[in-house]
């Protein structure tokens, strides 16, 4: 089975990665690496490499691998950045980034899905570069802030304002943003303002 799951994540890769613009070697490669279907439910492995998001419990998903690779793309990682994670999910979008850059730190707010994405990550893959915190994420990290790059993986009316005294000057945060009607922005700070770009419409859970 597992060499028809690396079949299914070459195909994925080519079919609805690559063949959709995505061009970063750094994102292709972590693709082609992490077996997505380990952060899935057993009952839906089979559908691990399907081109649209899963459920993965707790009213949450894992995102379409499309808007994984698009989304890793435009935080525009060079790999020796810092980057703050909002909403670990099962802990996939987590993976890819942990493949690239220097330090993961991410939080979610649903506690039994954090735990088991920490267990994966760290028992199971053997990642030393992240960093948990059960946590809404709305007020970020402070701790360890500011970040070079911030995500959100679920999407809130506006983008938490706490977030971007948490973003370092020259950083790029990326976050679906809206309620019924969403859009992907990618917001890039420079002499201390923030300059929006707004992308693609999407459709993510709900930030809570």
């Amino acid at each position: 089975m597992s060499e028809t799951y690396e079949l299914n994540r070459k195909h994925m890769v080519e079919s609805q990665i690559r063949n959709r613009g995505v061009k970063d070697k750094r994102v292709i490669d972590a693709l082609l690496k992490i077996p997505r279907d380990l952060f899935v439910p057993e009952i839906d492995k089979i559908h691990s490499h399907h081109d649209g998001p899963l459920s993965i419990g707790y009213g949450q998903t894992i995102s379409q691998p499309y808007i994984v690779a698009y989304m890793t793309e435009l935080l525009e990682l060079e790999g020796d950045e810092r980057v703050l994670e909002i909403g670990t999910g099962s802990g996939y979008q987590t993976a890819i980034l942990a493949e690239i850059v220097k330090q993961v730190f991410t939080i979610e707010v649903i506690k039994h899905l954090a735990n088991s994405a920490e267990k994966l990550l760290i028992n199971q893959l053997g990642y030393s570069n992240i960093h948990f915190k059960i946590d809404n994420g709305r007020e970020g990290w402070t701790q360890y802030a500011p970040f070079d790059r911030i995500i959100i993986t679920a999407a809130s009316r506006a983008f938490p304002e706490a977030l971007f005294f948490q973003l370092t000057e020259n950083g790029i945060a990326v976050a679906p943003v809206g309620n019924f009607f969403q859009q992907l922005v990618q917001y890039k700070k420079k002499d201390g303002q923030i300059r929006e770009k707004i992308l693609i419409g999407v459709s993510f859970v709900p930030l809570i």
